[in-house]
């Protein structure tokens, strides 16, 4: 079952649709990146196959993309958004795990521990921007402070997994796959296998986290 709702914060309207779990024991919500929406291959893999784990799944869309604009603002506003956000994510009374894909992931990660995340969710962190591996953003990652999944394609060219630096997080490598989980025809799988292999990673790691 799913539905949408709007919330207000501080950055402007938001909006989450929700794909509930029949008896859900935690909340995994997961918002997008600067280039696209919440219609992402992998954001939309996880909203169907987690449910029947007992993770009900909040889609995100931040204000900037309620209100149709093509840019995404500052790092500030995205974390104010969210912040206004997480009443309605977290009103449930259930753990919360923060999450989001490259822009989204980042948000999750700097704002986890102020918010009382119970784990964050990181698809696709543009570990730096590419062919710029000096500006690391890898502070945030690490700074996260709570249990921390990244899903990183072979060959994002926003920080292959080899790049990443030791931490208190874990990750699990795409073969092949770019910055958005496409992986090419040489590697001899297909988009469906591919969010297989990203929901089955995910369920697998939110079911330790009970």
């Amino acid at each position: 079952m799913t539905h949408s709702e709007t919330v207000e914060t501080e950055a402007g309207r938001a909006r989450i649709t929700w794909a509930e779990a029949e008896a859900p024991w935690i909340v995994l919500a997961v918002s997008h990146g600067a280039g696209g929406g919440i219609g992402a291959r992998d954001l939309q893999g996880l909203a169907a196959a987690l449910p029947p784990l007992g993770v009900t799944v909040a889609l995100v869309e931040q204000p900037w993309r309620v209100a149709g604009k093509k840019v995404a603002p500052a790092p500030k506003t995205l974390d104010a958004g969210w912040h206004g956000l997480w009443p309605a994510l977290a009103g449930r009374g259930l753990p919360v795990v923060s999450g989001g894909r490259s822009a989204g992931a980042r948000v999750a990660c700097r704002t986890a521990a102020g918010l009382g995340a119970h784990a964050v969710l990181a698809l696709s962190f543009p570990l730096h921007p590419p062919g710029r591996p000096e500006k690391s953003r890898a502070g945030e990652l690490l700074g996260a402070g709570v249990p921390t999944l990244v899903v990183q394609g072979g060959n994002d060219p926003f920080g292959k997994p080899a790049e990443f630096p030791g931490g208190e997080y874990e990750l699990v490598e795409i073969p092949h796959a770019d910055h958005g989980f496409a992986v090419p025809k040489k590697a001899g799988s297909t988009p469906e296998e591919v969010v297989a292999t990203i929901t089955d990673a995910v369920g697998g790691w939110i079911g330790g986290l009970r």
